[in-house]
């Protein structure tokens, strides 16, 4: 895989891994800054998520996606 793609490969991976982490974190807070924390992680993930996959939909239009 091209180094590019493999990048946006990671970043979707890591962003996956923000939202599980904001979901637990979510889960197993003791405090209402917690919360705002993990909202802004969420909020976050989803924005890089949604970037990614635009990226990821060119590479793959553009026949550049291997």
């Amino acid at each position: 895989m091209k180094l590019s793609n493999e990048n946006i490969k990671t970043t979707l991976q890591l962003a996956n891994t923000l939202l599980e982490l904001a979901d637990k974190g979510d889960l197993e807070r003791e405090d209402i800054g917690c919360g705002i924390l993990y909202g802004i992680m969420r909020d976050a993930a989803y924005k890089i998520k949604k970037v990614a996959e635009s990226e990821k939909a060119l590479h793959e239009k553009m026949g550049n996606w291997f």
